[in-house]
């Protein structure tokens, strides 16, 4: 089913909403400690410079060849700059909303031997001037998209998310979130929410065991009208349960893991796409357990090809 699947999403319309940021990479060798404090002396040899966050979530849904548009806040900066002319050469319609007020977020990682030896985060929320200009643009446009993708970072950019998922189902297209924070009510009315197990633990609490799981996600997705949440949990894979209870838990594939950077953003634009095309869950989770797992085995904010999940597919049929 899976290759039939990626031939549809090859002619979806996705829209991205969310927080964006630059992520930015050091790289270099440690040979020392440092004689200041105990900490590694880095020798940065190079530097490479990803779009982030929701413009991450973007660059999934394109590489999986589906036709996809960004609509975001950033300061009007050299980062913006740099972010915008990176997500056009991968033919991705971009509408970053520039506040003056504020500077671009940039997740700076420091990494030595495919290892990261710190993270140093520059964040700025934005002005409400500049969310609702963002917004206004979402509502003018959000009828000429199969989907809607909001990836929420907590970063301030999303002021009325409630008000986006309501335009959404008005023009009865789905809404699939990766949520962010301790209270998940403005989520309320998404057909699908994407928390990873910390982000799910700290609204609905620990769970034990995957029945006690289903009972939380259950009653979360009836308090907030969900159609489902879909909770990734690293090496124990994902599960997702829906609204009246039922359940699918989907192991991941094991492989050895270089950077798990970015294996969210890749769940969600994979589920996005997916659902754009009215596939069914079940092949939904397939196509995003497959391209998450190639993800973790590359470094940085990497993305899942159809090349790629399609020899991935074969070795795991082989």
């Amino acid at each position: 089913m899976l290759p039939q699947l990626l031939e549809k999403i090859a002619r979806a319309r996705v829209l991205v909403v969310g927080d964006v940021m630059l992520d930015r990479y050091w790289y270099g060798d440690v040979e020392r400690i440092s004689p200041e404090a105990p900490v590694p002396v880095v020798a940065v040899t190079s530097a490479k410079e990803l779009p982030g966050g929701a413009a991450n979530v973007a660059r999934s849904a394109r590489a999986l060849n589906a036709a996809c548009a960004l609509l975001s806040i950033s300061g009007d900066d050299r980062e913006a700059d740099g972010l915008e002319k990176m997500l056009i050469e991968e033919d991705i319609a971009c509408r970053l909303h520039r506040d003056k007020l504020i500077n671009t977020t940039v997740k700076l990682r420091v990494v030595s031997r495919h290892q990261q030896l710190l993270r140093i985060d520059f964040d700025c929320p934005a002005s409400k001037d500049a969310r609702v200009k963002l917004l206004d643009d979402y509502l003018k446009h959000v009828s000429e998209y199969d989907v809607v993708i909001v990836s929420d970072y907590g970063k301030g950019g999303l002021g009325y998310i409630q008000e986006m998922i309501q335009a959404a189902r008005a023009a009865s297209r789905p809404v699939v979130v990766d949520p962010k924070g301790d209270d998940y009510s403005g989520y309320r009315g998404a057909n699908l929410i994407t928390p990873n197990r910390k982000e799910f633990e700290l609204v609905a609490g620990r769970f034990r065991d995957n029945r006690d799981l289903e009972q939380k996600a259950s009653r979360m997705a009836q308090g907030l009208e969900l159609d489902g949440v879909l909770v990734t949990r690293g090496e124990d894979g994902m599960s997702l349960v829906k609204r009246d209870g039922k359940a699918l838990h989907v192991p991941a594939r094991a492989r050895e893991v270089f950077d798990v950077t970015g294996a969210g953003d890749t769940v969600i634009a994979a589920i996005g796409c997916a659902w754009s095309v009215g596939a069914e869950i079940e092949d939904a989770l397939h196509l995003a357990n497959i391209a998450a797992g190639i993800v973790v085995g590359k470094l940085g904010a990497a993305t899942a090809s159809p090349a790629e999940i399609m020899h991935e597919l074969s070795m795991q049929e082989a």
